[in-house]
């Protein structure tokens, strides 16, 4: 699986973005397919994942009603749509795809395939 992200940019504060993950090769049929973010010198962050057959969610304590995660399956891509962005939230966002157990998802180490990063950049 290949993916690529896109959708990055500068925001001030309160406003909105609309990350983009597109997904190539094989069939995502058994697939997760989540959004992680990573400030630079900290840990790489568990956003939010979607299941590719299914559309069960899960997302983070931190963008929880701010977030929206979905997919368009004749797209194969998948969307971060980010509402009342705050300053915390700038980070450069991966997204990535699994086959682990659902309960696993929030582990960056369960994820077999990563997009290169977008930065989100949200200024006060």
């Amino acid at each position: 699986v290949q993916l690529q992200a896109s959708g990055g940019g500068l925001v001030q504060a309160g406003g909105s973005l609309r990350l983009s993950c597109e997904a190539s090769g094989e069939s995502l049929s058994s697939y997760k397919l989540g959004w992680f973010r990573q400030v630079s010198g900290k840990e790489r962050e568990f956003v939010s994942v979607i299941r590719w057959n299914g559309g069960q969610l899960y997302y983070a304590e931190s963008v929880k009603g701010r977030f929206t995660i979905s997919r368009d399956k004749a797209k194969k891509t998948v969307y971060l749509q980010m509402n009342m962005l705050k300053p915390e939230d700038t980070a450069v966002y991966y997204c990535a795809a699994s086959l682990g157990a659902w309960s696993t998802l929030s582990d960056q180490n369960m994820y077999r395939y990563w997009g290169q990063g977008t930065q989100v950049t949200v200024s006060s």
